[in-house]
């Protein structure tokens, strides 16, 4: 009786666990982060035409400099998305999780009149390129609601989206003017502005009731929100629309002010902070971004009675320098717009759909690297359950290999790959490590008819450690202590580093290998979270291993592929030798190397890979990482940690030694 109560509480531990890890899973990030951007992607409307009123794209290499897409003419159609056939504007922001791009827009008119405006448009893409969108009259979706009727209600403006971290919700915010706060001011009577917010609904396809955001005192407009992560604020840059006072030279509002709160939704205590470099220019919509991997801020903002748009850049968003202007005239005019950073895959996306621009110097076109952005120590699977590939590689573009998570990449082609997001994080789901989450590696154990176990191995602080799960994309559950955290008897140096999991289809053993500087092998338990000691092995095949040894077998032979040479090196390359046996001995080729660099392709540091056989052939394919390239033979030992993942043919001779293998874009 005791037995069963013990062990119906540790079922209920462990489907607790499995709980509290897939809800973790679904915080997780997928999609590309900061390393991984290449391009940066700015969505504008170029006047006050009907045909200007259009959503049009432009892309830039650097953030500061614009080619247009399409040649400067509208990506969607106005008639298509909003009730006033007119939209002005666009906000565009890639998601949180990353998997959708959201946009909002002003839906107005201007050739109707500045008071034709009642509403927003939401937009909703996985890929840039086709949006679902929804447009929403506020007389219409808050009847009743005082000053909001179609008589009060003199314009809804200039809708930005940021995500509210505490609310786990996409807030909207926009400008609102209403007849019943204007005042006069001499002859005129000026509308009053206020900021207010609202909350996205999950499918982005509605908005809660209007909430006051900000109120400057007057006319406060073309609100933009960012966070600075060094002072824990928020900042607001906006433009004030209606003071026209003279503060210190400059024509306050001509300018973009900035003001602060500690929460997204405020309070924000204005600074009158004036940004605008030419004293008596008016300027509006307001926009700011990071570069790429850099600790720069970019403040763009629309110069609208002189035809272009001012780059000032900033390390504290506070003091700004100014960089340059955008030309003026031609196909690129733009007019209230937005930047978000984009990735290789998305630039050639967006550039095969609306052609190369003119002068924009687009990188050619490869297969290799197969992943987007920085990735390396690739483990590939494939999955009886799913019938569908995997790579787990190391997180990687994290200085000194600092990285903290691991991702896995999923293809039904080995082509195409889909990121299926972090699935395991040491921060969060690891008690005995922390750091260096490195070279992983997977294998599937059919359990019973339908049902597969997956027991990832994976190095986290020069340590090895396991976690299991019930599919390819986890949650992954940690054992919860080290598996390997000692050398082997007779080991001085190295590290216990890169393991390897392989399946021997002869004894129906598993086996894990591991080591840096040194090959160690044990002999898995059948629960494949623990080893058997007595069965550790040192079976270093000579001089020229350093690390990264993969396993598999094929007509008998027991094939042992490993990395020579400093991953930093553009000499990292791969040697192998053969066996009869799982665990040795070993027998060394005479000339054993058989992946290295290629200048003449500038594919350098070919190394620490893995090895795919194609179901149901003798096709093979050896699955590695290079230094980035073009740039990583620039970067000194950098070059080690900004690598990304190839994959190529590997064939075999007759005798069953292997052909060497020539690195491919």
């Amino acid at each position: 009786m005791m037995n069963t109560i013990k062990n119906n509480l540790l079922l209920a531990v462990y489907v607790l666990l499995l709980f509290v890890g897939a809800t973790h899973a679904q915080t997780y990030k997928y999609g590309p982060v900061e390393k991984d951007f290449t391009a940066y992607l700015f969505a504008y409307f170029s006047n006050n035409d009907p045909d200007g009123e259009q959503v049009r794209y432009a892309v830039s290499l650097d953030g500061i400099n614009y080619k247009p897409l399409n040649g400067g003419k509208q990506i969607i159609s106005s008639d298509s998305i909003a009730l006033k056939k007119g939209v002005r504007d666009p906000h565009i922001l890639r998601s949180a999780d990353g998997k959708y791009f959201y946009m909002v827009l002003t839906d107005m008119r201007s050739s109707e009149g500045w008071q034709s405006n009642d509403g927003i448009v939401l937009l909703k893409s996985k890929d840039l390129l086709h949006w679902e969108h929804t447009a929403i009259d506020f007389p219409t979706r808050f009847p009743g609601l005082t000053g909001f009727d179609r008589a009060n209600l003199h314009a809804v403006w200039a809708p930005q989206t940021i995500w509210d971290e505490k609310e786990q919700k996409y807030m909207i915010y926009y400008s609102i003017g209403r007849h019943d706060w204007a005042y006069p001011v001499g002859e005129h009577i000026q509308p009053y502005f206020k900021l207010y917010y609202s909350y996205a609904n999950a499918d982005f396809t509605d908005i809660t009731e209007p909430q006051p955001l900000f109120d400057f005192g007057s006319a406060a407009i073309d609100g933009d929100i960012v966070y600075d992560s060094k002072n824990e604020e928020y900042v607001l840059f906006f433009k004030d629309e209606g003071r026209s006072t003279i503060n210190n030279g400059f024509r306050t509002s001509n300018g973009v002010m900035r003001a602060t709160s500690k929460n997204v939704t405020g309070p924000y205590t204005a600074e009158y902070r004036h940004l605008n470099f030419d004293k008596q220019q008016a300027v509006e919509g307001s926009s700011v971004f990071k570069l790429i991997n850099s600790d720069e801020y970019v403040l763009m903002y629309d110069c609208y009675t002189k035809g272009y748009y001012q780059f000032c850049k900033s390390t504290d968003l506070k003091n700004f320098s100014f960089v340059q202007n955008t030309p003026t005239g031609g196909d690129f005019t733009p007019r209230h717009g937005s930047v978000i950073p984009i990735t290789h895959r998305e630039l050639l996306a967006l550039t095969e759909k609306w052609g190369i621009p003119s002068g924009f110097d687009l990188p050619a076109p490869q297969n290799n690297p197969v992943l987007e952005g920085y990735y390396a120590d690739p483990d590939i699977l494939y999955s009886e359950k799913t019938k569908k590939y995997y790579i787990y590689p190391t997180s990687d573009g994290f200085t000194g290999w600092s990285g903290t998570y691991f991702k896995t990449f999923s293809s039904d082609n080995l082509k195409d790959w889909t990121d299926e997001g972090i699935i395991l994080d040491l921060k969060k789901d690891v008690s005995w490590a922390d750091r260096n989450a490195w070279a992983p590696c997977i294998i599937e154990k059919r359990i019973k008819k339908n049902q597969y176990k997956y027991y990832y191995y994976f190095t986290a602080a020069q340590k090895v450690g396991v976690a299991v799960a019930e599919d390819p994309t986890g949650p992954f559950l940690d054992s919860g202590k080290p598996l390997i955290d000692f050398k082997p008897e007779g080991v001085k140096g190295g590290q216990e580093i890169d393991p390897e999991v392989f399946y021997d289809p002869k004894s129906k053993k598993s086996y894990l290998y591991w080591g840096n500087g040194y090959l160690a092998v044990a002999e898995l338990e059948k629960d494949m979270v623990s080893i058997k000691k007595n069965t550790i092995k040192v079976m270093t095949p000579d001089h020229t291993f350093r690390e990264g040894v993969t396993v598999f077998y094929r007509k008998g032979l027991y094939y042992f592929l490993w990395s020579e040479d400093d991953t930093r090196s553009e000499n990292y390359r791969v040697r192998y030798a053969y066996s009869k046996s799982a665990i040795g001995p070993l027998t060394i080729p005479e000339d054993n190397l058989i992946l290295a660099k290629d200048p003449t392709k500038g594919i350098y540091a070919t190394g620490h890979n893995s090895v795919l056989q194609i179901p149901g052939t003798d096709e093979w394919r050896i699955v590695y990482h290079r230094f980035d390239r073009p740039n990583g033979i620039k970067m000194g030992s950098a070059a080690g940690y900004h690598r990304e993942v190839c994959i190529d043919a590997m064939e075999f001779r007759a005798d069953g030694t292997i052909e060497k293998v020539t690195p491919k874009l």
